[in-house]
């Protein structure tokens, strides 16, 4: 029996979450794509199944328009979901490892390419967290992939390459893994997940700009997610695998961590701010928890379970 989407037009505060359902015995990162749909306070609303998907689906984020997208980084495929819940025209914007998008006013679309480098930075290849996946190469290369920014235009069209400083991560291999705009657009802010800065990149003069934090090696500090809020906070979720997983708020010129709450344990990795500004939305990819938090306090105040172990790859809530 196939998998049959019972999403609901998106409403005001609708939580959307990326859970694929990890099906294939011969690949771990292989799977039915999900889209789950909640209300705001975590309650269960629909599913969608995605099409033209084959591994892990994330980096959900919505456009100006309300669409909701969504990336499969390993078959190159790019989702777009209507506010009624319906999968739309999906554009190919070319066989590369796109995993997450930011949006300016004026119409353009920045990808984040997920993989970078080759067989020759791969750390997972062999030993104890060997990869049970296969990272594909791009066509008639044998590289995963550059680990670029690329501007768009909204109907698919190449419009600026920007050559980004990457880090690899612990696996070696993670390019530009997660980005945010803040509200002057001038700066894409984006990580390596599991390295230990937080990058930006100055799409203006077309350069580098300077880290907006970087973690010293031997603190063990990591960062896995980022977001901007709505009224133009800036949010992290730092990981040390020694002092455990916290929620950061930075000061969002200088990077500085004005407030820090500890996580329940680890593994939380995706992060949206509520609409409200007073919770955040996070989502543990270890165990499949999607938590709300209170950003005075830090206290889970509600929760749900998408039931399936790392694969939670992507929150966003939808603003009517």
């Amino acid at each position: 029996m196939s998998n049959e989407s019972d999403i609901k037009a998106f409403e005001n505060g609708d939580v959307l979450v990326a859970a694929t359902v990890l099906n294939n015995a011969d690949d771990d990162h292989a799977g039915d794509g999900r889209i789950i749909q909640f209300d705001s306070e975590l309650n269960l609303k629909g599913t969608l199944w995605t099409e033209n998907t084959t591994h892990l689906v994330g980096g959900l984020k919505f456009d100006q328009d309300n669409n909701l997208w969504a990336f499969d980084s390993q078959n190159y495929s790019v989702v777009k979901v209507s506010p009624k819940g319906e999968q739309i025209n999906q554009i190919d914007f070319g066989a590369r490892s796109f995993s997450n998008a930011c949006f300016s006013d004026s119409g353009d679309i920045f990808l984040g390419e997920h993989l970078v480098g080759d067989e020759s930075n791969n750390k997972a290849l062999e030993g104890p967290r060997k990869l049970r996946t296969v990272l594909p190469f791009m066509p008639d290369t044998k590289r995963y992939g550059d680990g670029n920014l690329y501007k768009f235009s909204s109907d698919g069209e190449l419009k600026e390459t920007y050559e980004t400083l990457t880090h690899g991560g612990m696996p070696g291999f993670l390019g530009v893994t997660a980005s945010s705009m803040g509200s002057d657009q001038s700066k894409v802010v984006y990580i390596s997940e599991l390295g230990n800065h937080i990058f930006q990149y100055d799409v203006i003069k077309n350069e580098q700009a300077d880290d907006l934090i970087t973690y010293e090696p031997e603190s063990g500090d990591l960062v896995i997610a980022i977001t901007h809020s709505t009224n133009g906070d800036f949010y992290s979720i730092k990981a040390n695998f020694r002092a455990g997983f916290s929620l950061c708020k930075h000061d969002p010129s200088s990077g500085k961590i004005s407030e820090q709450f500890e996580l329940p344990g680890p593994g939380w990795a995706s992060l949206c701010i509520a609409m409200d500004g007073k919770s955040a939305y996070m989502g543990n990819f270890f165990n499949g928890t999607m938590g709300r938090f209170n950003l005075t306090n830090g206290e889970m105040i509600a929760s749900a379970e998408t039931n399936v172990e790392r694969s939670l790859a992507g929150i966003a809530q939808f603003i009517g």
